[in-house]
C-alpha cells in the first residue's frame, strides 16, 4: 500500500518536472520580445489615448516611436512639441517640428444669420440627422447644431452656444486631437494653424451651392464672388465649388480679403481693433461691393427665372 502511494507520488513529481522543462523550452523558442524604451516612452505620452496621433492609443503611439527610424511624421497633438522634443531626445532621434494647431468651426450660420424653414423630430444626432436630410434650414451644408462634437472631445474644449446654436472652440484647451473633425458629418470643423499670437483668417463657410442660392439661405455665405480671390496678393485664396478657402500655408494675415467679402464670409482672429477710420473704410468698401453683388445675384436669379418660363 505504502510502496503502490510513493511510486504514484514520485511518477506525478517525475511528469511535473519533465512538463516544466517542456513549457520552458516553448516559451525561450516562442517568446516575443519588447523594447524596454516602450515603457519608457510610453509613460512620457500625454495618456489620452485619444487617437489623434493617427494610432490607437498611446502605448500603439510609442511603439511606433521606438521602432521606426525615421518619426518626422508622427506627431502627438496633446502633448505637442515639447513632449516630441523630450521623446527625441530620448530615443536619439529627429523630430520635424510642428506649429499648434487648433480645431476651427468653419460656419457663420447662427440662429440669426440662418432662417429655420422646418423642425427635425428625431435624435438629437448630428450624424442621424445628416443621414436622413439636409438639415433644418436652406442651408444643406451648415451646422446641424446638435452637438456631435462636444460630446466626442475628451478635453471639454467644444461647446454649444445656445445663443447662435454653433459649437465654439476654447482654444486653451483644445489639443488639435481631431476627434470632433472626424464627428461631424457635414466636414465644416477644421484643424487650422493656431498663427503667431493667436492670429487667424479663414472663411466661414463651405457652401458649394451658387451665390443666389446661399444668400437665400444664409446672409453670411460666401456667394463665391471672387473678390477676395482676385484682392490677395499672395495667391492663398482658391475658388471652388463656388466657395472661397484660404490656405493657412500661404496667408500672410494681410486681412485684405477681409476688407473686400460682402457677406462677412471671412473671419480674423486675435488681432488687436482696427482703427475707426480703417474700420469705417472696410465696412464701405464691403457695403460698395455687397451692393454690386445685389445686382448681380437678382440678374442671375432674374435670367434663372426666364429660363425657366
Amino acid at each position: 500500500m505504502n510502496e503502490t502511494l510513493i511510486y504514484t507520488i514520485a511518477i506525478l513529481v517525475g511528469l511535473g518536472l519533465i512538463a516544466a522543462v517542456v513549457l520552458y523550452f516553448v516559451a525561450q523558442k516562442f517568446k516575443v520580445y519588447e523594447d524596454p524604451r516602450i515603457d519608457e516612452t510610453e509613460a512620457m505620452l500625454p495618456g489620452a489615448n485619444c487617437g489623434g496621433c493617427g494610432f490607437a492609443g498611446c502605448r500603439a503611439m510609442a511603439e511606433a516611436l521606438v521602432k521606426q527610424d525615421d518619426i518626422s511624421a508622427l506627431y502627438c497633438p496633446v502633448g505637442g512639441a515639447a513632449t516630441m522634443k523630450a521623446v527625441a531626445e530620448y530615443l536619439g532621434k529627429a523630430v520635424a517640428e510642428k506649429e499648434p494647431m487648433v480645431a476651427v468651426v468653419r460656419c457663420g450660420g447662427t440662429s440669426c444669420n440662418r432662417a429655420r424653414i422646418n423642425t427635425f423630430d428625431g435624435a438629437r444626432s448630428c450624424a442621424v440627422e445628416a443621414s436622413l436630410y439636409g438639415g433644418e434650414t436652406g442651408c444643406t451644408f451648415g451646422c446641424l447644431g446638435n452637438g456631435d462634437c462636444t460630446r466626442v472631445c475628451n478635453f471639454d474644449a467644444i461647446h454649444m452656444n445656445p445663443e447662435t446654436g454653433l459649437p465654439e472652440v476654447d482654444e486653451e484647451k483644445c489639443t488639435a486631437c481631431g476627434a470632433c473633425v472626424k464627428a461631424c458629418p457635414k466636414q465644416i470643423i477644421e484643424l487650422r494653424k493656431k498663427g503667431p499670437k493667436g492670429r487667424r483668417v479663414w472663411v466661414n463657410c463651405v457652401n458649394r451651392d451658387k451665390g443666389a442660392i446661399t444668400r437665400k439661405a444664409c446672409t453670411v455665405g460666401c456667394i463665391g464672388c471672387g473678390k477676395c480671390v482676385k484682392t490677395c496678393p499672395f495667391e492663398a485664396i482658391t475658388l471652388e465649388n463656388n466657395v472661397a478657402y484660404i490656405d493657412p500655408a500661404k496667408c500672410r494675415l494681410c486681412r485684405k480679403c477681409v476688407a473686400v467679402c460682402p457677406t462677412g464670409a471671412i473671419v480674423e482672429v486675435g488681432f488687436p481693433a482696427r482703427k475707426p477710420e480703417t474700420a469705417a473704410a472696410t465696412a464701405q468698401a464691403q457695403t460698395q461691393v455687397s451692393a454690386q453683388q445685389e445686382t448681380t445675384i437678382a440678374q442671375q436669379q432674374q435670367e434663372g427665372g426666364e429660363q425657366h418660363a
